[in-house]
């Protein structure tokens, strides 16, 4: 059996899973493995391993659905790039799998992709990202993980972290910045415009 065909619906330990394959997974064998693993997020590092992560729990999906559908509708109306929720991938430079949750690319680039591979993982680092840290997330990793969007192409990028009530905005080349209780938070750069509302995002259910 091929390693990409291994299933983990069975699979009970603590997540998130690193995973050790014989081998790196090709990314097309890498897509076929998420495709069989359809009910967890996967994702790959820069060094090959494949990192397993558990479905989000009820106020995660909610936070999430909260920040994908303001990006969703802002873009829509401003006209100028796609949105995407958390269940997309994007292969970066430095050869890692990740998914924010959610994201934001400019048409212009995306044109330059056929039909095809927007069909699977994108070859392409989102223009901006946002992170939210959910109870299962480590507030360091999740860092790092920003700032390896930023090192591989993100102008813009909010890690956010709801039960503290802050965001830490991040911009290529700069210095992170904290921001303590906003109720909202103003894109700039590639999503000048996009208003974030905060409120609801930081709502318990």
């Amino acid at each position: 059996m091929d390693t990409f065909e291994i299933r983990l619906n069975n699979v009970d330990t603590q997540l998130p899973l690193r995973l050790a394959l014989n081998g790196c997974l090709s990314d097309n064998e890498l897509f076929d493995f998420c495709a069989l693993n359809s009910e967890l997020q996967v994702e790959r590092s820069a060094k090959g391993e494949v990192i397993v992560m558990p479905p989000a729990g009820g106020e995660s999906s909610h936070r999430n659905m909260s920040i994908s559908m303001q990006l969703y509708a802002w873009s829509r109306r401003d006209g100028r790039g796609r949105a995407f929720d958390s269940s997309a991938g994007f292969f970066l430079p430095n050869g890692a799998m990740l998914s924010p949750d959610a994201a934001w690319i400019e048409k212009s680039r995306l044109q330059a992709l056929s039909r095809e591979q927007k069909r699977k993982f994108i070859y392409l680092c989102p223009d901006f990202v946002i992170e939210i840290l959910s109870p299962s997330d480590r507030l360091n990793a999740t860092k790092r993980k920003m700032s390896e969007w930023m090192a591989n192409g993100a102008e813009l990028g909010w890690l956010i972290d709801a039960d503290e009530q802050s965001v830490y905005v991040y911009r290529r080349s700069q210095e992170v910045e904290l921001r303590v209780s906003p109720l909202s938070i103003a894109g700039e750069g590639p999503v000048a415009n996009f208003q974030l509302d905060l409120q609801d995002v930081f709502a318990a259910l």
